[in-house]
Order: structure tokens, then sequence, then C-alpha cells
């Protein structure tokens, strides 16, 4: 988790760890502090030894802070959430069972958008429930504007997985396209369709907009496209040389 510890957030944050702490499995978190004061972290957090703190000495922006933070995971599995939403009480569990189960590279699940007034709508991702072949999901993203396939926040993926495939890519938002894509290129996963985060949607949001975002928002999403398709056709060639990859 990367957070700025901003004061509107904290109490999702908060919110967030609650969460955590309502999980089934063991877990540890980092919490990477993207150049904010270790001073205003809530205290429930502050207090929980499994939250290891990882402090940046200055802003670095979400990409580079939640791959710094990868660099200090010690779980054979990962999975990122951001500071303002939340885990469903069973969330790591069910898909822990299933990546143990089945030995695939990822297994994510749906979420589903957190309104103001405590409602929930399940996002509907292109991708379709079931298991997935390296490449099938950069399929399920047909354009730059269309629906991305997978967010990143619903994926839980082996860590050497993650690594290998560059963590979160080198933008200033759509980065966690770039992890989609490269985790879901190297290695077969599944969806299940079984609801495993909440994305809360508020003012504060990033991607609530304003000119800052929208203006960047376009060429973000183009690199990550074009990443996604250029990625699967190198991997493609690759495995039809008979260059196949273990990851």
């Amino acid at each position: 988790m990367a957070t700025q510890l901003r004061p509107e957030r904290l109490g999702y944050l908060t919110d967030l760890h609650a969460s955590l702490t309502r999980q089934t499995v063991p877990w540890e978190a980092a919490l990477v502090l993207d150049g904010a004061d270790r001073a205003f972290l809530p205290a429930p957090i502050a207090a929980d030894p499994r939250v290891r703190v990882v402090e940046l000495p200055r802003p670095v922006g979400a990409a580079a802070a939640r791959n710094l933070g990868l660099r200090t995971v010690r779980t054979p599995f990962v999975c990122y959430s951001d500071d303002d939403d939340l885990l469903s009480d069973d969330s790591l569990a069910v898909r822990h069972r299933r990546i143990t189960e089945t030995g695939l590279g990822w297994v994510a699940g749906w979420s589903a958008d957190l309104h103001p007034d405590g409602t929930t709508t399940i996002w509907r991702c292109p991708t379709p429930p079931g298991v997935h072949q390296p490449g099938d999901v950069t399929g399920y993203w047909t354009s730059p504007d269309a629906q991305i396939p997978l967010g990143q926040t619903m994926l839980l993926a082996r860590t050497d997985l993650v690594v290998a495939a560059g963590g979160h890519g080198g933008l200033p938002q759509g980065e966690d396209f770039v992890m989609v894509n490269g985790v879901t290129n190297l290695a077969a996963g599944e969806l299940l369709p079984h609801i495993v985060y909440f994305y809360r949607k508020h003012p504060s949001q990033m991607t609530a907009g304003g000119a800052a975002f929208l203006e960047l928002e376009g060429p973000a999403r183009e690199f990550a496209f074009r990443h996604g398709r250029a990625l699967r056709s190198a991997l493609h060639r690759s495995r039809a040389d008979g260059l196949e990859l273990a990851v």
C-alpha cells in the first residue's frame, strides 16, 4: 500500500486497515510512505506489528512507491490496495486458497464500486471468469479508450512473477495497467466471480477528474495499451521459437 497520508484520506486508510484485520489468513502489510511524515499514521496502524512501514525521503509517485515497497515483500504472494479502498472479509483467503490449489501465477476476483451512501455496484470487467492462458487478458482490452481488462487491486500474484513483470510501470498514472499487462502475459491465472475488493467513490480520488489528471490520461492509456500488445507479441514469438520462459 502506498500513501501520502493526506488528511482527507486518513479515515479511509484506517478503514482499509480494519478490513485487513478481518482477514482469515495470516498476512503482513508493507505501507509505503510516499514522502509523508510517519507522525501522521493513524494509531491503530502504527500499533500493528503486522504493518511494516517503508519511509521514503521524498514523494516519488504511486508507481515508484509501490516498486520500492515490493522490494521489501517477504511472502510468496503479493497483492496491492489503494489507501482509500477496502477488502472484503474473505478477500485474501479466497484468492490464496485458489492460487495454492492450482499453482497458477495469479488469481483475481471481482471488484465493486463503493458509493458514498454505502451501496455497492459490481464492476463487470471485460475479462470473463475462468482460467486464462498467458496473453489472454490483453486480448480483452480492445482499445486505449476501452475498459481495462482487469484492475491491479483485483490480483493476488506470485511475488517473483510481479518482480519479473517489472512491477508498476514508470507512468504518472496508468502504471497499474502496465503491471497487469506484465503479470497476465507472463503466466496463466484465473478470475473468480467473487468480490474481493471495494473501490471507494469519493470526491478526493485521483480518478475523479480534474485537468491535471485528464491531460495525461490519454497518453498513459495509449502507452499501456501498446505495451500489453507488444509484450504479448514478443512472448508469443519467443514461445514459438522454443524459448519458453520459466517464471
